[in-house]
C-alpha cells in the first residue's frame, strides 16, 4: 500500500508498506525518531503523542494504535519537529524547562505534542487536553503551569502545515473514497477487517499479533464522516469521531455531556469513530447505551442494499451482532423527540476509564405520570441492554420516589450482571438502581454530582 504525508514539515512517500504497521514503530525503527515513546502500546498512557493536521484542523493521537495508511494526506508532527530552524524550542517546550515540569521526562514528549497541540487551536482545558497523558512522578500542576504560561505566546510560523504539498499517490482499494467503493470492495471481500479509528483494533495488532489481512480503510469516505441534523431527525455518518458527535450532540443534549467527556481520552476520541464503537458490539462502549436511550436506528448496508434496524436490536449476545457477510454500518439517525436524557458512568477513576457500569435514562413526564421510558445500559450484560421491566413498572405511574422505589425489584428481571476486576455482580446491581434515584433529582433541578456539590 503507498501512502503519501508531510513529517515535521517535510513530504514523505513510502511505497508497499504493510497496511498495519503503526506510526510508533516506523517513526523509531525506520527514521530513528525516539522521542516518540512506547508505553503502554494501546493508547492508554499518551507517552507515544503525535500531532496530526488534516483538511479539519489539529489533533493529538495515540501514535502507537496509528496505522501509516490513516495518514494520507496528512501532517504529522512529532516531538523532533517542534523546534524551529534556528533551533529555536517552540512556547510548551521552554515553558516545561522554566515551570520545571519534567523529572524522569518519559512521559515528557507525549506531554509536550498534547500541549502544542492545544497550544495551537487555542484549547485552554488543560485538565481535558492533558487527561490522555500519564505522568508518575512530576505531578500534574508544574504541567498545567508551563500550559498557561505558554498560552500568551503566538504559535510559531514553522508549525504550519502546508498539506497542498504531500504528493498524491495512485487509487487503492484498501482506501475507498466514498461509501459506495466501500460497499462494492466489501461485498467481494467480506471476510476483511474495516478500521476506522484503529482505537480498537489496533490492540489486534500490537496486544494479540493478530493478521488483519485484507483491510480497508474508511479514513478516506469523507460521506461517512457527515451529520445531518434536520427537525425531525438526525443522522450520523458512521465515520463521525467521539470528538465531532459530542460536539454536535452535547448541545441538543446535554444530559450526555458527562459520559462523552470521560469517555476515554482526547487522543482516542479524536482517533474513534461511532460506528467502530457500535460495530466491535463491545458490552462496555459508551456510545450504544446513550443512543439507545434516544431511540436510535441504524442503518446497514450490503453492496446496494440497506435495512434498518432499531439499534437495540443488533447487539444479539456477547461477541454477536446482527451483520451479515459483507454488511457495515454505515450511519445512526436518532429521532428528534421530546427527551429527559442523563447518561452517568462509573468507573474506578474519573478521567479515562473503561466503564463499569453506564445508565443512560430518558423518562418522559405529562402531568406528573410517566409517558415514556428508555432506559439502557453497559456493563450489566453481555451486551448494551434496556431495563425493560423497570420501564413498564414506570409507564403510566406517577413520577414520585415511591414509583421508583416500587419498581426496585425489576431490576433483576432486567439484567443478570457478572463479576470482574471492575465491580461485582451486587454492586452492578445495585448501581443500577441508584442510578434511577440520582436520574429523578437529577431531572428535579437537585445537585447530584459529587464534583459540583459545594458547601
Amino acid at each position: 500500500m503507498d501512502v503519501s504525508f508531510l513529517l515535521n514539515g517535510q513530504p514523505v512517500s513510502l511505497r508497499d508498506v504493510s497496511p498495519t504497521q503503526t506510526l510508533l514503530n516506523w517513526l523509531r525503527e525506520e527514521r530513528g525518531l525516539v522521542g516518540t515513546k512506547e508505553g503502554c502500546n494501546e493508547g492508554d498512557c499518551g507517552a507515544c503523542t503525535v500531532k496530526v493536521t488534516d483538511v479539519d484542523g489539529a489533533k493529538a493521537l495515540n501514535a502507537c494504535i496509528l496505522f501509516l495508511p490513516q495518514l494520507q494526506g496528512k501532517a504529522v508532527r512529532t516531538v523532533e519537529g517542534l523546534e524551529g530552524p534556528d533551533g529555536a524550542l517552540h512556547p510548551v517546550q521552554q515553558a516545561m524547562i522554566d515551570e520545571h515540569g519534567s523529572q524522569c521526562g518519559f512521559c515528557t514528549p507525549g506531554f509536550v505534542m498534547s500541549m502544542a497541540t492545544a497550544h495551537g487551536t487555542g484549547d485552554t482545558d488543560y485538565d481535558t487536553a492533558l487527561a490522555g497523558n500519564l505522568c508518575r512522578c512530576t505531578g500534574y500542576a508544574p504541567i498545567v503551569r508551563a500550559c498557561e504560561v505558554a498560552q500568551e505566546l503566538p504559535e510559531p510560523d514553522w508549525m504550519e502545515e502546508p498539506l497542498d504539498s504531500v504528493p498524491d499517490v495512485a487509487c487503492s482499494p484498501f482506501l475507498p473514497q466514498s461509501a459506495d467503493e466501500l460497499a462494492a470492495w466489501y461485498a467481494e471481500n467480506p471476510d476483511a477487517t474495516l478500521i476506522g479509528g484503529a482505537t480498537d483494533v489496533g490492540l489486534w495488532v500490537t496486544k494479540q499479533l493478530r493478521d488483519l489481512a485484507p483491510v480497508a480503510f474508511l479514513n478516506g469516505c469523507s460521506d461517512l464522516q457527515q451529520i445531518e441534523v434536520g427537525e425531525d431527525a438526525i443522522r450520523i455518518g458512521a465515520g463521525v469521531t467521539i470528538t465531532d458527535l459530542a460536539a454536535a450532540l452535547v448541545p441538543l443534549y446535554p444530559g450526555m455531556r458527562d459520559v462523552f467527556h470521560r469517555y476515554a481520552s482526547v487522543q482516542i476520541r479524536n482517533a474513534a469513530t461511532i460506528g467502530g464503537n457500535i460495530a466491535n458490539g463491545s458490552p462496555i462502549g459508551d456510545g450504544p447505551p446513550v443512543l439507545i436511550a434516544l431511540g436510535a436506528e441504524l442503518t446497514l448496508r450490503k453492496g446496494n442494499e440497506r435495512r434498518s434496524i432499531p439499534l437495540e436490536d443488533f447487539f444479539i449476545d456477547y461477541g454477536k451482532q446482527d451483520r451479515a457477510p459483507g454488511e457495515f454500518v454505515e450511519s445512526i439517525t436518532i429521532p428528534r423527540k421530546p427527551s429527559q436524557l442523563r447518561a452517568y458512568k462509573l468507573s474506578k477513576r474519573f478521567d479515562q476509564d473503561i466503564s463499569a457500569v453506564c445508565g443512560c435514562f430518558n423518562v418522559v413526564v405529562k402531568d406528573d405520570i410517566v409517558a415514556s421510558a428508555c432506559i439502557a445500559f453497559g456493563g450489566m450484560a453481555g451486551t448494551p441492554k434496556r431495563a425493560t421491566q423497570v420501564e413498564a413498572a414506570l409507564l403510566g405511574q406517577p413520577w414520585t420516589m415511591d414509583t421508583i422505589n416500587a419498581a426496585a425489584q425489576m431490576w433483576a428481571q432486567d439484567f443478570t450482571p457478572m463479576t470482574d476486576m471492575r465491580a461485582s455482580a451486587d454492586y452492578r446491581l445495585e448501581t443500577a438502581k441508584n442510578m434511577l434515584t440520582r436520574y429523578f433529582h437529577d431531572v428535579s433541578g437537585a445537585a447530584i454530582a459529587v464534583r459540583e456539590v459545594s458547601v
